[in-house]
Order: structure tokens, then sequence, then C-alpha cells
């Protein structure tokens, strides 16, 4: 079993900054990329950001310069540092990771149960 848990949402002022976590625990041989997705109420989820295992990244055009994704592979931890927030970043913020339990087993897709971010105008 694996299991990814998210921390570090809650409300902030429009123009503040807030760190997320997310931890891998379980049976994990390799984690490949790891990302985090948002949600807000009756929208699509949307990539947030993207990082491969040696630490490639990758962003959704309307926060690039305002979030920085990075990873702990020793930890199996990937975090995401918002700065500047504004309200329309409000959201679920969840976390995804692509990990294979075993070598030579199959690469799985694991989702996190998400942490509320608020941003107050």
């Amino acid at each position: 079993q694996v299991q990814l848990v998210e921390s570090g949402g809650g409300l902030v002022q429009a123009g503040g900054s807030l760190r997320l976590s997310c931890a891998a625990s379980g049976t994990i041989f390799r984690i490949n990329n790891m990302g985090w997705y948002r949600q807000a109420p009756g929208k699509q989820r949307e990539l947030v950001a993207v990082i491969t295992n040696v630490g490639t990244t990758d962003y959704t055009d309307s926060m690039k310069g305002r979030f920085t994704i990075s990873r702990d592979n020793a930890k199996n931890t990937v975090y995401l540092q918002m700065s500047s927030l504004k309200p329309e970043d409000t959201a679920v913020y969840l976390c995804n990771a692509d990990i294979r339990s075993w070598a030579g087993g199959p690469e799985r897709a694991f989702w996190g149960q998400g942490t509320q971010v608020t941003v107050s105008s």
C-alpha cells in the first residue's frame, strides 16, 4: 500500500505565501514524477506543477514565477512553495506521484486526499 499525505494548507491573505508538503509512504521502490494539482469549486482539476525524479520542473503558465515545486527524494516528499497568492488560487491542492512498488512492477499513479488553500482578498 502507498499513501500520499498533504499538509500546509490554510487561510492566507492575498499577497501572502504558503508552503505545501506531500509525503509518500508505504511500499515504494521508486518514485518517478511528482506533482501538484488543484481543484476549485465548480471547476475542473488543473495541473499546477510537476517535477521529475531528477529535478526537471514544469509549471502551468499562470503559476510560473509565483510557485516553486521541489522534492526531497530521501524523504519521498514533494513541496510547493506558493507566493504572491491571489484569491483565484483558492482551491483544494492535491498531490500526485507515479510510483513503482517493486523492481519490475508496474508504475501506478497515486493521489493524496488534498489540502485546502483559501486566499482572502
